[in-house]
């Protein structure tokens, strides 16, 4: 499969339009994180039981976003282990990630070596790990979709999942 540069023309409808997570999720200025894990989870309702060899995701996100935290209890009950950090600077942690600018949503994971960047369904990531693509840097769903992971509600939308490389190539890795 080839990649494609990152870029609007490649997303469809409200995919469109690239997020960096300022605006959803007033990611601005710094903050120290607060790590937080199974043992503490982000919601207050308890963890499912998780094993300890279960995929670690390593969450960071802004304290004040409610779907991050349905994402996050999407990837529990998922069977993956959850590490939140909450942080006011989560585009550092998107430049970091070298999560292209058009993919970016309102939070950014880590799981295993790979980055996974805002609503990307844990069925996928798992798929992601067992096919353990090389070229592959990350997953990402663009913007925030109705009817993604965390996003649920009525009217859910048609979504891609792209998958990014590091230097910024972007390709469909699945649509939902």
């Amino acid at each position: 499969m080839s990649f494609i540069p990152c870029g609007r023309t490649l997303f469809r409808g409200a995919l469109a339009v690239a997020f960096t997570g300022t605006a959803a999720c007033g990611n601005s200025g710094q903050a120290a994180p607060d790590a937080r894990t199974d043992a503490a989870p982000a919601t207050s309702e308890a963890a499912p039981a998780v094993p300890a060899d279960a995929p670690l995701a390593v969450v960071y996100k802004s304290p004040t976003c409610g779907c991050c935290n349905a994402w996050v209890t999407h990837m529990r009950e998922n069977g993956f282990r959850v590490e939140t950090h909450d942080t006011e600077a989560v585009d550092s942690v998107k430049d970091n990630g070298r999560v292209p600018q058009g993919a970016r949503s309102c939070h950014t994971a880590r799981v295993g070596p790979y980055v996974i960047e805002g609503h990307v369904p844990a069925d996928l990531i798992k798929q992601l790990l067992r096919e353990h693509p090389q070229d592959v840097a990350g997953l990402a769903v663009p913007g925030m979709v109705t009817g993604s992971p965390g996003m649920e509600g009525p009217n859910p939308e048609h979504y891609d999942v792209i998958a990014f490389t590091k230097d910024g190539q972007t390709r469909v890795y699945a649509s939902r």
